[in-house]
């Protein structure tokens, strides 16, 4: 175990756009245990007695393909390029075949190849690396090995922690990550399926793969809203800014763009197609980008790139750059809570209110793990799935997703209802017959035309309802009423006019997420499955929770009701009073509440409100219990409303 650290690498990524052929010279490079690594050299062709710094790139997928393109868009004039390329297969795959041995450390074979091009005549003796996923997660390993001549950085969709909810999130198994990462040669499923649980080996391995105080040189940083190592970056970023040397931490940047992680499709780092979106304003950005930074550490020109902001990051929605100089952006959360009829989100009331129109408070669905619901886009990594933002109608269908929407967003400010930044989180209260089960939630964008776009995922085992240690697991009881926390991955993202948002819950989303069988009994092994009845409530009645989801907002315009829809009156109870808005001009409006017998309990007649006005009525210490509101005015409008005091 003392080395498995260095040994995981994840992700797999295609470079090839073209097929302009670039020739390089073939080297082999001795490292310091006598076996050799294969790299191809790639000189401009007016090199001459001139020498030049190197952007290296490390790879596990046969450095061969870069001879039909080179990245960064140097293939194309790479005659009279600035950078000789030098690109390595890894120990143990395609040319370097020769030289694996049982524990490879990357690391320090990084270190070998930095210091050996440094040796060369061609080399001015500067050398940055480049590269996406593995090729990102290997010059984190590198830098840490601080060879003399490393100069700087660039790792896409890339972050160097090797975390236990990286492939357990929720202590549900990513079944299709770690498949694709079988198949590309990693063999990481033997130890995963060794480590179900959090334990001192998960704890020892976090431990070796989170090292921000040893990284010595400038990274930037580049990644994508619907990547899966987002999260990871985004860590590893604000520590590394803090923990690494004085030298360097102030010289470090980050890019997220609205880009999936890539490796198979159309779509990458970069493009402007993504899943069924596009984003012209966010194409390229990642290649000059990158390499200004290298202009500027690799040939000292004067760019202005240190001018350049700590932190760009696309909106998508308004599809515009943003910069800042600290991320992320401070917690301003509200929560969308669940209503009672199973299908309406409603616009932001306080937690401890319940506003509906129906009796019951909870809704079912029976899920089968035999049929469950597909994995259809999100930041997946096989390459037989789709990658990115897709719709969710097939999902939708299925008998066992429930859809929370919320009304129809209007436009207010500059066109957007609401804007996010960070991580939503769901709170649900729920229930099941059966001793284990999962619950699964999708948070999509609903268009104009009804397309139901995925914004972000997530699962919560119920086994792992109370931790990720082996201490913490236990069995469910049939028919008790738990709550749990989903974290949706981080997201920048702007709710715009005409558009409504969506929650779909369901407890499969497979092959993203292995399907609970349901049963209770030992985890990934063949065994009896059985079909679950679940229940999701809108509030709990033994608590003061509600099912929720908790949104972390930038810029939020209150006034984003539907008008069509008259529901220009909202009411709550907040630790005794009554809170009544509305967005128009009312006058001589009644309110009146009942308890749950329909017996009078509280009245107020002939009230008068402004828009965007708010009223407190104390309501003199009602007992905790269920009431209706009954409002109506002198156009004989009435409306109910179902209340909850705690």
């Amino acid at each position: 175990m003392k080395k498995l650290a260095l040994l995981i690498v994840i992700g797999f990524y295609t470079t090839c756009s073209s097929f302009s052929q670039v020739t390089p010279s073939v080297d082999s490079i001795v490292m310091r245990d006598g076996k050799k690594i294969a790299v191809d050299v790639y000189l401009p062709s007016n090199s001459g007695s001139q020498t030049y710094p190197t952007i290296l790139i490390q790879t596990p997928y046969n450095r061969l393909l870069y001879r039909l393109q080179l990245p960064l868009g140097l293939g194309q004039n790479f005659a009279n390029g600035k950078y000789a390329i030098v690109i390595a297969d890894w120990r143990c795959f395609y040319g370097s075949a020769g030289a694996c041995v049982v524990q490879p450390d990357r690391g320090k074979d990084g270190y070998d190849i930095v210091e050996w091009i440094a040796a060369q005549s061609w080399s001015s003796g500067k050398v940055g690396t480049w590269g996406p996923s593995a090729l990102g997660k290997i010059q984190y390993q590198t830098a840490k090995e601080n060879p003399p001549h490393l100069t700087c950085c660039v790792p896409v969709v890339a972050a160097p922690q090797f975390k236990y909810e990286e492939y357990y999130p929720g202590g549900a198994y990513r079944t299709e990550y770690v498949d694709q990462l079988d198949a590309l040669g990693y063999g990481l499923s033997s130890f995963l399926k060794n480590n179900q649980v959090k334990n001192i080996t998960w704890q020892y391995v976090e431990q070796a793969n989170n090292y921000p105080d040893a990284i010595n040189v400038p990274l930037f940083m580049i990644g994508g809203w619907f990547d899966h190592n987002t999260d990871l970056m985004i860590d590893f970023f604000n520590d590394v800014k803090v923990q690494s040397p004085i030298a360097v931490k102030d010289k470090h940047k980050m890019l997220i763009g609205p880009w999936v992680h890539g490796g198979h499709g159309i779509a990458s780092v970069g493009t402007e197609p993504q899943g069924e979106l596009f984003f012209p304003e966010a194409t390229g950005w990642s290649d000059s980008l990158a390499l200004r930074f290298f202009d500027y550490y690799l040939l000292n020109e004067n760019n202005n790139w240190l001018q350049e902001p700590v932190v760009r990051y696309f909106g998508i929605g308004k599809n515009n750059w943003v910069s800042t100089s600290s991320f992320p952006a401070p917690y301003n959360g509200g929560p969308f809570c669940f209503i009672d009829n199973c299908s309406v989100l409603q616009i932001p009331i306080p937690i401890k209110s319940l506003n509906a129109d129906s009796s019951a408070y909870f809704c079912e669905y029976q899920y089968d793990p035999t049929d469950p619901s597909p994995t259809i886009g999100g930041s997946t990594l096989r390459s037989d799935l789709l990658q990115g933002p897709y719709d969710q109608a097939a999902v939708e269908a299925r008998a066992d997703n429930i859809s929370y929407t919320s009304m129809n967003l209007f436009e207010c400010n500059s066109g957007e209802y609401l804007t996010i930044l960070g991580n939503p989180l769901v709170h649900l209260v729920v229930s099941s017959d059966r001793k284990d089960t999962d619950f699964t939630v999708r948070l999509t964008d609903v268009y104009p035309n009804g397309k139901s776009i995925i914004i972000g995922e997530g699962v919560q085992r119920m086994r792992f309802r109370n931790g990720l240690f082996a201490t913490d697991t236990s069995s469910i009881n049939p028919g008790t009423v738990y709550e749990i926390d989903i974290k949706l991955p981080y997201i920048s993202y702007s709710f715009l006019a005409n558009h409504k948002i969506r929650l779909d819950v369901s407890s499969s989303n497979y092959p993203r997420y292995d399907c609970n069988l349901n049963n209770g009994g030992a985890m990934y092994v063949a065994g009896d499955s059985l079909i679950a009845t679940n229940r999701i409530y809108s509030y709990n009645p033994a608590s003061s929770s509600m099912s929720y989801v908790d949104f972390p907002f930038v810029d939020y315009c209150i006034s984003g009701i539907e008008k069509s829809n008259r529901n220009y009156i909202n009411a709550y109870i907040l630790d005794n009073v009554l809170n009544i808005t509305s967005t128009e001009n009312i006058e001589k409006f009644d309110l009146s509440i009942f308890d749950s017998k329909s017996a009078l309990v509280w009245t107020c007649k002939k009230q008068t409100i402004l828009s965007g006005e708010s009223k407190m009525y104390n309501l003199n210490n009602l007992p905790a219990g269920i009431y209706f509101l009954k409002y109506s005015d002198k156009s004989n409008i009435v409306k109910s409303f179902k209340l909850l005091i705690y």
